[in-house]
């Protein structure tokens, strides 16, 4: 249900606001790359930066996957992108990443720490562990329940559901002023899902205000929260992702 509520909503925001500030985020993939939750590939097309050797989309609903199938298959997947259907379970024992991505995935899954414990087993030495999530517990909604959220994450709370084998390297909070806004709906407005022009309003008018408030502030709030983990601590050996040091 998400999957196609978010695809609804993020249709305007392709090519601006969030959408744009999430791809410079998370410039700096390569190689080997396995999205996990990919939908119908809304972050697959936005992501691709042309770096990457294979581009893994995993979906566990089938007629997502399907429909996954079929969105790739025009030029902009460039050829790289496989579509696979189930969970981690359901992959090659044998095939490993240099990069695993959860964008807006991990707090749909009730077992967050089993999770990664499995992703983290997929990483090739140096590999890199990506998780982009909604932030603050205070800020849960109906919203969130309606597109079955189990949870928001903080920093701390983002730091312990990842397992000790990864290394933090980068924790950061995006959005400052979506967090405002979020705030308000939270307390005020109450609704169980924001109306198209709430969402337009946010990606074009709230979201450039964050891209130049986050830096100010150091990226120490926001209501998204950003965090990349490596296996092994060296730091030339690091791969499939380039990420800031860990603030």
């Amino acid at each position: 249900m998400f999957a196609r509520i978010y695809s609804r909503l993020s249709g305007p925001m392709d090519h601006g606001g969030m959408a744009e500030y999430r791809d410079r985020t998370l410039a700096g993939l390569s190689g080997r790359v396995l999205e996990v939750g990919a939908g119908l590939g809304a972050n697959t097309e936005l992501l691709q930066q042309g770096r990457e050797e294979r581009w893994v989309c995993l979906e566990p609903d089938p007629e997502l996957a399907g429909e996954l199938r079929r969105r790739l298959a025009s030029p902009i997947s460039r050829g790289r992108c496989e579509v696979v259907g189930g969970t981690l379970e359901d992959l090659d024992p044998a095939r490993r990443f240099d990069a695993i991505l959860y964008i807006d995935v991990l707090e749909h899954i009730e077992d967050d720490r089993g999770e990664l414990a499995k992703a983290a087993r997929r990483l090739e030495p140096g590999g890199s562990l990506v998780v982009l999530a909604p932030a603050h517990g205070f800020l849960y909604s109906p919203f969130d329940a309606a597109i079955g959220h189990y949870r928001r994450y903080d920093k701390a709370s983002l730091l312990a559901a990842a397992p000790e084998v990864l290394e933090p390297v980068s924790l950061r909070y995006l959005d400052a002023a979506g967090l405002v806004l979020s705030l308000g709906n939270r307390l005020l407005l109450r609704r169980s899902l924001p109306t198209l022009r709430q969402i337009l309003f946010w990606d074009r008018r709230v979201v450039p205000i964050s891209r130049r408030l986050d830096p100010l502030l150091g990226y120490r709030w926001g209501k998204t929260v950003v965090g990349v983990w490596r296996v092994g601590e060296d730091p030339a050996s690091a791969r499939g992702f380039s990420s800031p040091a860990v603030e």
